[in-house]
């Protein structure tokens, strides 16, 4: 849909200007950083969160309870990652089991016990195993290929874009009045798949992880330690938060059906409250 989104702008602003190599560029590059995203939008993410690689003679502890939770699940083992933040929070990332990495903050290994960390592993390896986290990556790309691109034409139009709407008079202005809009709202439009995507993965992942430990209440401990915690995250970024067990941002959300729409999780108190709920 993203894609979509890009390639739907570039053919707008192709008839704004007047200008069909506008389109052949936006067609292209969407393809372009479609590939890239695929291959590459992992390594980006981690980038963006600050994640550093560890190895397992630096920390055999988290490795073990990986591993353990690999085996019960049929996985292979993600690469591991730790966030220099005391933060309690983690996300998973990559295109496939095979190519897969799970980041956990210094936060959560410091501040959960040992059924609360394996319960967060647990979701973020559900989310490897429902083979969602390419989607989930990939659109940390593309959306802000989108911002990009609606802030580049109007950046443009308004230093001189405009031009052409008087030659075509009014299905020109009709055009450039649409080709405005579409810029406005098409972030906006990316920003909303991204958290629709996001808010329905992670109830997803929350039942697979309690499956996957048969201990719902660890997770559920969990989140209710996320909750209370109020530790910053330096390296927080919007592009990224959705990827998180729970958004980096921290601050009490409104229960507003608007402030809904825009938060990158399900409200955490619904996550612990089905999670208390299912009989293992």
């Amino acid at each position: 849909m993203s894609l979509i989104l890009v390639i739907a702008l570039g053919w707008l602003f192709s008839l704004y200007f007047g200008n069909n190599g506008i389109l052949y560029f936006a067609i292209i590059f969407a393809i372009g950083m479609n590939m890239v995203a695929y291959w590459q939008s992992d390594k980006i993410a981690l980038a963006m969160s600050g994640a550093i690689p560890i190895k397992r003679e630096e920390n055999q502890y988290l490795y073990r309870i990986i591993e353990n939770l690999c085996i019960t699940a049929g996985l292979p083992m993600p690469r591991v990652y730790v966030i220099p933040s005391a933060q309690i929070n983690a996300f998973a990332t990559g295109r496939d089991p095979q190519h897969a990495a799970i980041a956990v903050t210094q936060g959560a290994l410091d501040k959960l016990e040992n059924e609360e960390l394996e319960g967060v592993l647990a979701h973020e390896l559900s989310h490897v195993g429902n083979r969602d986290i390419l989607v989930s990556t990939v659109i940390v790309v593309i959306a802000g290929i989108i911002s990009l691109m609606a802030n580049w034409f109007l950046r443009i139009s308004f230093w001189g874009g405009r031009g052409r709407d008087s030659e075509r008079g009014e299905g020109g202005a009709i055009v450039a009045v649409i080709a405005i809009i579409a810029a406005i709202l098409a972030p906006i439009a990316a920003t909303l798949i991204q958290l629709a995507v996001s808010r329905k993965r992670e109830f997803l992942a929350d039942a697979s992880g309690a499956l996957l430990t048969r201990y719902p209440d660890g997770l559920a401990n969990a989140l209710e330690k996320i909750e209370n915690d109020q530790s910053p995250m330096a390296r927080a970024n919007t592009a990224t938060a959705h990827l998180f067990l729970d958004s980096p941002f921290k601050g009490k959300q409104k229960a507003s059906w608007f402030s809904k729409l825009f938060m990158t999780h399900p409200p955490i108190e619904e996550r612990i409250k089905i999670l208390r709920g299912m009989k293992i």
